[in-house]
């Protein structure tokens, strides 16, 4: 159990922030030489920050949580659009005289993809929230590089706030040289939660990745010591052979991925930054069980990988996330499937 997280039905506080950056996310195609294809793709919402507040958006009323959007002088009307069809309520925009929208550029090539910053970044901490109602999370999550988790951490401390702590490495950070920074912040994070490659890339274990690599890296981070002596999570995503979850204290236990039919994934984008959203909000929902949080985060990425871009909010019913839809389907009917598979396995 993570224990700073349970909230009470008069606690004022939000619920959920993440400072993941809002992205709108251009897109290049090549072949393995490097010569243009025929596909093409626009446009289109993205951001670690987003694909996380889509999946927080799932379980939880949008006034009960959110981020920072840093609207450029540039922002486009048919984006802004968009983002209020999920509710207005989740988005704290704020616009800065001469910045303009984060845009960044995916270059495919063959079966490579690379990614690179067309405007530059502007990177949140803590004290962005301090004057939004955003202010004091219940739980928060960023993805950066450990050196900036750090940073993080501490004015967590400075403001006097104490949420529980949902950390992802970012992945070009995830190399055995930034080791060193990740152990020193370990402590200070309540759930880590790489993916299995990046995982097994910081510890410098070869491939193919197994479940027996990703089980040990669990438990290295663990040792390592993560969280607390009694609290402190790991949680390592590992795509179509689900996730695994390990904490000091209770073990470690292996979670489906909700598609074991391959076929049904269009694009896995986003889906670890929505799942550690549906993560974040089963942590509350579930009193502080990490283990019953991942099963809504194995849900939440699971519609995020049925097509490109962010999945359709189809019936919209802003306070009562029960018995919205989306893609046509309910996310409270998936997590009972998933939870039905748990308590057989």
């Amino acid at each position: 159990m993570v224990e700073p997280v349970a909230a009470t039905a008069a606690s004022t506080k939000p619920v959920f922030a993440t400072l993941g950056l809002f992205i709108i996310d251009e897109f290049s195609f090549s072949d393995e030489n490097g010569n243009p294809t025929n596909e093409k793709r626009p446009a289109e919402i993205g951001g670690g920050g987003t694909y996380a507040a889509i999946g927080a958006r799932m379980w939880l009323p949008p006034r009960t949580f959110g981020m920072v959007i840093d609207a450029g002088t540039d922002f486009p009307q048919d984006v802004h659009a968009a983002l209020k069809d999920y509710s207005e309520e989740m988005w704290c925009f704020r616009t800065q005289e001469g910045h303009m929208t984060t845009r960044a550029l995916n270059i495919y090539r063959g079966q490579h993809r690379d990614f690179e910053y067309l405007t530059p970044r502007i990177r949140l901490t803590p004290r962005d929230l301090v004057n939004t109602r955003l202010a004091d999370p219940l739980t928060i999550h960023f993805v950066c590089s450990p050196k900036r988790a750090h940073v993080i951490t501490s004015e967590l401390r400075e403001l006097g706030w104490n949420p529980t702590t949902i950390y992802e490495p970012i992945p070009f950070r995830c190399v055995p040289e930034e080791l060193p920074s990740l152990l020193e912040v370990l402590p200070a994070i309540d759930v880590l939660s790489p993916n299995a490659g990046e995982a097994l890339s910081l510890l410098s274990v070869p491939e193919p990745v197994t479940r027996e690599k990703i089980e040990q890296a669990a438990k290295r981070f663990v040792d390592a010591g993560v969280g607390s002596e009694s609290n402190g999570f790991v949680v390592i995503r590992s795509g179509e052979m689900g996730s695994y979850v390990l904490s000091r204290g209770h073990g470690g236990e292996w979670i489906d991925a909700y598609w074991q039919d391959q076929s049904k994934v269009i694009d896995v984008t986003g889906a670890g930054n929505a799942f550690l959203g549906g993560l974040a909000a089963g942590i509350t929902l579930e009193s502080g069980d990490v283990y019953e949080a991942a099963l809504y985060g194995t849900v939440s990425a699971s519609f995020v990988i049925e097509q490109g871009g962010l999945p359709h909010l189809t019936r919209l019913s802003p306070n009562t996330p029960d018995i919205e839809e989306w893609n046509g389907d309910s996310p409270r009917k998936r997590l009972e499937e998933v939870r039905a598979r748990k308590n057989r396995s």
